[in-house]
């Protein structure tokens, strides 16, 4: 599954160790999924990781956020945006995400502000999940013969207790 993770999806990461959110990045750090990212997009989590607050919330201190996020360049697959798709979107800073996923072909944008993306990714054939319901489509993937990771389909049952998606 290729997805782009919005901001949000990494703030919660950094702040549970217990979440949906930072159970798609350990996927992602054991190849069990694929995460895009632009140029854009990397600077967006930048500035938001480094905010004061932020680091504060998250127990970071400026260096370790830095370490945060070379780490997590190092995981994800870069995207040259060859062509802008604004605006389409009511959020103009959710743009980069959209952008980023129809240039790369990724099947989804996981984030917790899913009318924001709406139904603007839907034109495009990209969904739009929390990082719960990502999980949730991963196991079922599993779980229908696609994937043969026992790891991810485990760990998104134990989130089975967020909502889980109509189907």
């Amino acid at each position: 599954m290729k997805v782009a993770l919005d901001t949000d999806v990494i703030i919660a990461a950094r702040r549970s160790r217990s979440d949906a959110s930072n159970a798609l990045l350990r996927a992602l750090r054991a190849g069990q999924i694929e995460a895009i990212a632009s140029i854009p997009m990397m600077l967006e989590y930048e500035a938001v990781l480094m905010r004061p607050e932020q680091r504060q919330a998250m127990g970071m201190s400026a260096q370790e956020v830095n370490a945060f996020l070379d780490s997590l360049a190092a995981l994800l697959t870069p995207v040259v945006l060859y062509f802008l798709w604004r605006p389409r979107l009511r959020d103009p800073d959710d743009e980069m995400v959209l952008d980023a996923a129809v240039n790369s072909g990724a099947e989804a944008i996981v984030t917790f502000n899913k009318r924001d993306f709406l139904p603007a990714a839907t034109q495009f054939d990209v969904q739009i999940l929390t990082p719960a319901e990502a999980l949730w489509q991963r196991a079922r993937s599993h779980i229908s013969g696609q994937d043969s990771n026992r790891a991810t389909c485990e760990v998104a049952i134990r989130f089975n207790r967020f909502q889980r998606p109509a189907v």
